[in-house]
């Protein structure tokens, strides 16, 4: 049996967890004695913890993220009371920082801050020899990245069947956005990328073909960035998919020029705008040259292929909601695959909380510490932007209303005018955020487009009952069932069109 076994609580099973597997590649003569158990947050405690237990441990080690804290507390609890004898060690970005009031950290042995890669397995060396480290809380400090084994081949082969595989060529981020972990995480440091490729060629031949980098700026390095995206290029094969976080105005010709032979499905770009109000940038500390980001997110989708995911962010110290809309409506003009609308959260550590004085920042105390009001939106107002951001996953993310989301935007004075007053008209019939089947989800967004809005209420109903029927659904709402065109082309066109969103999505 394991005397280490090393787990945390993923938000899904397709998330296979690399920090687990950095900490198990780095165990050096011990890692015949330890073993990797990961479970979903979403898994009831006790069954958790029935699962850890048969392997009669010594140690545990968690990974506590901010999705997961609440639960891998509970976990430990039980854990702690059945299996006392039991060392429990946590680490993760949810108690590197702020820590010391944390009912989670009360509760473990040891908690190690920092990147656990190496202090890990000195710990527990220490405790397998029958020693005690004095202090509870050891600083992990920063491992030099040539010198760690590096996880890859500890990715079992239903890892690679069934999950996302997670990988990195660097780590730190070279800015100081006050809202991002990452800006706390100076300066950045590169792992040997020729040493990660043959990693990656070893994961291809195995069978590997979904990949997402985790690197905060992965075109930072244009040089490692095209060394990469080459390597890919020459294994582009039907079902390769891969996902970058790229820097918004750092896209020279030569990167442009590479990123542009993807075929469409294979390349995901996630883009943080974050915001577009300069003055709103500067309270935040984020360097963004704002001219440079739009001829560079135009460009990728006019002359490539990339499935294009911006993320922008609500509450921002000195954003109003129609500052926002601002924003938002520019960034729709660039028409990118995906937005994502996220409510600001005050990460334990980040600068954020220096505004709360000058901007009145309140935030909530539970995970995940969203913003529940400040100088510029008050709680209902955070409120309906919190309604507006879920409703517009629902519909304008989801693929579920491709041609229905272009009337949804054109139905106001501006998109954002448009979206908010169908947010507000969706929650006046629902009274709800979730639980919004898509049949009923359907009836509503043709009820809402066709009712005192102008339009032909025939070509309203084709185009929504198109939509719905996305994907081969045959069980159309009874609102719509007048408004079908089964004809085999459209039929076709429809279940295309559903195709190769879900190849570009991965």
């Amino acid at each position: 049996m394991p005397r280490i076994v090393l787990s945390t609580l993923n938000a899904k099973f397709i998330h296979a967890s690399v920090g687990l597997r950095y900490l198990y590649a780095n165990l050096g003569e011990l890692q015949c004695e330890a073993t990797i158990s990961e479970h979903e947050a979403s898994q009831p405690a006790r069954e958790i913890v029935e699962s850890l237990l048969e392997h009669e441990p010594m140690i545990v080690g968690f990974g506590v993220y901010i999705w997961n804290v609440v639960k891998t507390r509970e976990v430990i609890s039980y854990l702690k009371k059945v299996r006392p004898n039991i060392v429990v060690v946590i680490g993760g970005p949810e108690v590197s920082f702020e820590y010391e009031a944390q009912p989670i950290v009360a509760l473990a042995d040891y908690l190690i801050t920092g990147e656990a890669d190496v202090a890990f397995r000195d710990l527990c060396r220490t405790l397998l020899a029958g020693g005690r480290p004095e202090s509870k809380v050891i600083n992990a400090g920063l491992p030099v990245l040539t010198e760690l084994s590096l996880p890859y081949e500890h990715y079992t082969d239903k890892d690679i069947a069934h999950r996302v595989i997670y990988v990195e060529v660097s780590r730190g981020c070279p800015f100081t956005c006050e809202f991002c972990l990452s800006s706390i995480d100076i300066p950045v440091r590169q792992f040997d990328h020729l040493r990660v490729l043959d990693e990656l060629d070893a994961l291809h031949k195995r069978g590997a073909r979904t990949f997402k980098f985790v690197d905060r700026t992965f075109n930072l390095n244009i040089r490692t960035s095209l060394t990469i995206l080459n390597f890919f290029l020459e294994r582009m094969e039907p079902g390769l998919f891969v996902h970058f976080e790229m820097v918004p105005d750092r896209f020279p010709p030569q990167l442009r020029e590479v990123v542009a032979k993807f075929p469409p499905g294979s390349l995901q770009l996630e883009i943080g705008v974050q915001t577009l109000n300069p003055a709103v940038s500067a309270n935040i500390s984020r360097r963004q040259d704002v001219p440079k980001l739009k001829e560079n997110i135009a460009f990728l989708r006019a002359e490539t292929s990339a499935y294009l995911h911006i993320d922008l962010i609500v509450g921002l110290p000195g954003e109003s909601i129609a500052s926002f809309g601002e924003g938002f409506n520019q960034i729709v003009a660039l028409n990118p695959h995906e937005i994502q609308v996220g409510i600001l959260k005050r990460l334990r550590g980040t600068p954020i909380q220096r505004h709360d004085d000058a901007y009145e920042m309140r935030f909530s105390d539970e995970p995940p510490y969203e913003i529940l009001q400040n100088r510029d939106l008050s709680f209902k107002e955070l409120q309906i932007m919190g309604r507006f951001a879920r409703y517009w996953d629902l519909v304008a993310n989801s693929g579920n209303f491709l041609e229905s989301r272009a009337l949804l935007l054109q139905s106001g004075p501006t998109p954002f005018d448009a979206f908010f007053a169908f947010s507000a008209w969706l929650y006046s019939k629902v009274g709800r955020r979730a639980s919004i089947n898509l049949k009923t989800l359907s009836e509503l967004v043709f009820e809402y487009l066709s009712e005192g809005r102008g339009g032909d209420v025939a070509e309203i109903g084709a185009i929504v009952a198109r939509d719905y029927m996305r994907g081969g659904r045959s069980d159309l709402p009874k609102k719509l069932a007048p408004f079908a065109d089964d004809r085999p082309d459209v039929r076709d066109k429809a279940l295309s069109l559903k195709r190769q969103q879900r190849a570009i999505a991965g």
